[in-house]
């Protein structure tokens, strides 16, 4: 799931954030594997996981595995972000930049989601639901 946090929220704004992003959409994860961000490693945020049952692991520091997967994922979110704003499909001011690209998380999601991915050859959507999700360009006719 991609949030967009700020390095300036604190364990409140992550905790809200998750609240209403993810657990509304997807409901309650088993597992959640996360940074050692001081805001996932406060106590508010230990408590509300284990309120919720969830298993809440920090990856250790310089961790070949950890940061691979996390340096993929984020090279991955950075590319999709750079070719989203190169094609001109976020809000721009009148000078031509974009100072909210926060808005397109929810489309690179979904657009992550129903890709095939090398591992399993198959769409994340497809192994978690049974099905991918019907899009707009799914309904249009061709002319």
């Amino acid at each position: 799931m991609f949030l967009p946090f700020h390095k300036y929220d604190k364990a409140m704004d992550a905790a809200l954030m998750e609240w209403n992003k993810a657990i509304s959409h997807t409901g309650l994860f088993q597992n959640i594997i996360s940074d050692r961000d001081p805001k996932f490693t406060s106590a508010l945020w230990k408590n509300l996981h284990n309120l919720f049952g969830t298993n809440l692991s920090f990856s250790t520091a310089y961790h070949p595995q950890t940061d691979g997967l996390e340096q993929i994922m984020i090279q991955n979110l950075e590319d999709m972000i750079r070719r989203f704003c190169a094609y001109g499909l976020e809000s721009k001011d009148s000078d031509g930049f974009s100072h909210d690209w926060c808005t397109l998380i929810p489309a690179l999601e979904l657009q992550y989601k129903i890709s095939t991915h090398s591992s399993t050859g198959k769409a994340q959507e497809i192994l978690e639901k049974g099905w991918n999700p019907r899009l707009l360009y799914d309904n249009l006719k061709k002319t």
